[in-house]
């Protein structure tokens, strides 16, 4: 995070957009207002060992700083999204109660976070366990205060989402190709495509807003400038139709 204020500055916004900044503590949010931010995040984990070794700071820890963070990002009139990582896994406990993923979320939330984002980090969750945290977690927050962010590990992203769709939540992370990953989550892929899931939508009739093929050219662009590959099925698969129909 040591070059996110060049990040921020170097990005030209747009219009109806949001930039949020993470912001681990008051040093964080203090650069983040210097720059202009409008939106900042904070982040903790179900998992106390994953926080350890991702923050230095236990569960309880972590949550007592974002309580001044998220009390002075209010106090400037920046909106504050909370996000719980491994709630559906950790790489070093293994599986999660739902109800220390609802306990995490109730006090992200009622320190004044507009929006909880629900982290599969490593990817290995189901549509079973998505419903059952799921369940658990609406029980203290409002589902339209609820995103979800799945990792494709297992591929089972898609699947997942589509659960959570269904229950009501209306609010997916994603990141183009399907770039990311986790340091502290051992063989974790990155945060389920954008491509993937915007095809997905789009198959259903579902409006999101988003122009598919403009996507899928960034898709294209960002893996070549960085060397990696494009985990995108859908991206993948409509550039070669495209190749095809050029060829043809």
């Amino acid at each position: 995070m040591s070059d996110s204020e060049e990040v921020f500055n170097g990005i030209t916004k747009g219009p109806n957009i949001s930039y949020p900044v993470l912001t681990p503590n008051l040093k964080g949010l203090e650069s983040a207002i210097k720059n202009g931010a409008k939106e900042v995040a904070v982040f903790s984990a179900a998992s106390e060992e994953f926080n350890m070794r991702n923050i230095r700071k236990s569960i309880d820890e972590s949550l007592e700083i974002y309580k001044d963070v998220v009390k002075q990002a209010l106090a400037a009139k920046l909106k504050v999204r909370g996000y719980v990582s491994c709630v559906l896994g950790c790489p070093y406990t293994g599986n999660i109660l739902a109800s220390k993923v609802a306990d995490v979320a109730k006090k992200l939330y009622d320190m004044g976070c507009y929006e909880i984002s629900l982290g599969d980090t490593i990817g290995t969750g189901n549509p079973r366990s998505t419903q059952e945290m799921i369940n658990a977690v609406k029980n203290y927050i409002p589902i339209s205060a609820l995103a979800v962010h799945f990792h494709d590990t297992y591929g089972q992203a898609l699947s997942n989402i589509l659960t959570a769709l269904n229950m009501g939540v209306s609010v997916v992370d994603s990141s183009v190709a399907g770039m990311g990953g986790c340091p502290y989550a051992k063989g974790a892929t990155g945060n389920v495509a954008t491509e993937d899931v915007l095809y997905m939508l789009h198959g259903m009739n579902i409006h999101t807003g988003i122009d598919l093929d403009k996507v899928v050219d960034i898709g294209n662009w960002i893996t070549q400038v960085i060397g990696k590959e494009n985990r995108s099925k859908s991206g993948v698969a409509l550039t070669r139709k495209r190749q095809a129909s050029t060829k043809s």
